[in-house]
């Protein structure tokens, strides 16, 4: 078995990476090589010229990903293998189908058990589709909350604010995930109970801090008169304890080969999305997000943009020893999405062992993080241009605003004075610029990359979602690692429902356990 540390590409590019690059260099940056290293597909462009990258590397890189059987890999991933797995050791042993979910526009040719997900997609696809449209007949709810923690608000809530430029008219939408009180007490003072659905998210249907909210909701109906059933709408697995017709208005299903921060394209998003953005732009979003996979499935070299991504990712975390990433989209709409990549990639690839359970002798997942361009400019990007350690920028941007309200201010438009900012980071990081006062001086040689697309609409982003959920797995199959499982989040969980058992002891008036759990007796004392 190949593994990474010691494929001959993964020896090649140590060698390679002690020379890297010096895009500050003159000759490095040029107009021809800005033109040559681009690439698209699906009106999606990235621009890579910025990366300290040579062709060599790049042939290193795609060598890697040979070496590595990285598209083997997707292929199994899309057909509905168990690769949620570590071999050996008792773990989820799971299929990975988020893409199943967005299947829905050809008949499926993979395998049986990915058509099977398709089918079990399509079925809540069409009762999602029929429940909408009862809702937009009855016209009386206006107002949507979705109630739910991670992968079952982030994602959501993301893709939401980066498409409410097309949100139908009298919709209003909210979000409560955090177990603080002040989280839905705030949500509940902003909205008309009557005519609000809740849409309460657990795959488990025992989600802790959900259900702490949905008990809390229930009570805030309640206490207006209101049914919680006729206001509940239930997104859980089929049989969970959630899954009760007598609780909740409607039920749609989400399966485990589904992992949370992978589901915004199931019905974990679906019904928020559908009320908010009416059915016909929602199936265009799943729409973008199928196209990508294809093109991460049957594609290969430059043309799989994913791969690519993932690659260059690769090339700065493992060679250039560059430990974090930063996001920066030049769009306001996209202002929550590093906050769910933040999440998709460090949940998925912060892993310290291998998928046969050995630890690994090399790094694994970046720290991402970001905030939109140009608003970081005047935050944090001091610190990138002239802080001592470089951080690898992933830029995106449009040619056209959502609106399309613009004018011109000093002879150019809004839009393209944030474009004209976009491409001035890019630039500006990689030359940098000499100066013999040395606080003007600016090193350069920082490596960037620029996702562009024409226009945010709901088909472009969901291709921009599957693009980064497939950036995230081919990192994960390069490294060897298992992108789809989240242990790391367990003992928290474990240790915390032990801190609310003294809570408990010390409602009904008995004393705390100290012997049976001494550690956190001592932090509760300070209560």
């Amino acid at each position: 078995m190949v593994y990474f540390h010691n494929a001959p590409a993964s020896l090649r590019l140590k060698e390679l990476a002690k020379k890297p690059l010096d895009l500050t260099q003159e000759g490095a940056l040029t107009p021809e090589r800005i033109r040559a290293m681009r690439t698209d597909g699906m009106g999606l462009e990235l621009l890579y010229a910025t990366e300290r990258v040579s062709h060599e590397t790049l042939e290193a890189l795609f060598s890697l990903s040979l070496e590595m059987g990285v598209h083997d890999k997707m292929v199994a991933m899309q057909a509905g293998e168990k690769l949620n797995c570590i071999h050996g050791y008792p773990s989820e042993n799971r299929a990975v189908l988020h893409t199943a979910m967005r299947d829905l526009f050809e008949h499926p040719q993979s395998s049986p058990v990915a058509s099977q997900a398709t089918a079990l997609a399509r079925r809540e696809f069409e009762k999602l589709k029929s429940w909408i449209h009862g809702v937009e007949a009855a016209a009386h709810f206006t107002t949507m909350v979705q109630v739910g923690i991670g992968g079952s608000d982030l994602g959501p809530k993301a893709i939401y604010l980066a498409l409410r430029a097309f949100q139908r008219p009298k919709r209003h939408i909210h979000f409560i995930s955090n177990v603080d009180p002040d989280d839905a007490a705030q949500v509940v003072r902003e909205v008309d109970l009557s005519k609000t659905l809740f849409v309460i998210v657990s795959k488990s249907g025992t989600t802790l801090e959900t259900n702490t909210n949905e008990a809390l909701i229930r009570h805030y109906l309640e206490e207006e008169g209101l049914d919680p059933r006729k206001h509940l709408i239930a997104v859980t697995g089929e049989g969970s304890p959630m899954d009760d017709p007598l609780r909740y208005l409607a039920s749609f299903y989400i399966w485990d080969y589904v992992g949370g921060r992978y589901s915004v394209t199931s019905m974990v998003g679906g019904v928020i999305l559908a009320f908010a953005l009416g059915f016909d732009l929602y199936a265009q979003f799943l729409k973008g997000a199928h196209e990508m996979d294809q093109i991460a499935l049957k594609e290969r070299g430059f043309k799989n943009l994913p791969l690519l991504a993932a690659l260059l990712s690769i090339w700065n975390r493992n060679f250039l020893d560059l430990p974090t990433s930063a996001i920066i989209p030049y769009s306001q709409a996209l202002s929550r999405f590093p906050a769910h990549l933040q999440q998709l990639e460090m949940e998925s690839n912060g892993k310290r062992i291998d998928q046969e359970g050995n630890s690994v002798s090399f790094e694994t997942g970046a720290i991402i993080w970001g905030e939109p361009g140009t608003n970081g400019q005047h935050s944090f990007f001091q610190l990138i241009h002239q802080g001592t350690t470089p951080i690898p920028l992933e830029i995106i941007g449009f040619r056209k605003s959502q609106y399309g309200e613009d004018l011109l201010y000093q002879e150019s438009s809004s839009q393209q004075k944030l474009i004209a900012n976009l491409f001035a980071q890019a630039l500006a990081l990689s030359v940098g610029q000499k100066s013999s006062n040395p606080n003007q001086l600016f090193p350069g040689n920082r490596p960037s990359r620029i996702l562009f697309a024409e226009k945010l609409d709901a088909h472009t982003m969901g291709a921009i979602l599957s693009f980064y959920e497939h950036q995230v797995a081919f990192q994960g199959f390069l490294w060897g690692i298992n992108s789809f499982d989240q242990e790391g989040v367990q003992l928290g969980k474990r240790l915390a429902t032990e801190f609310t058992k003294q809570f408990v002891h010390k409602n009904k008036g008995e004393p705390l356990d100290i012997r049976g759990f001494p550690l956190g007796v001592a932090f509760l004392e300070s209560i």
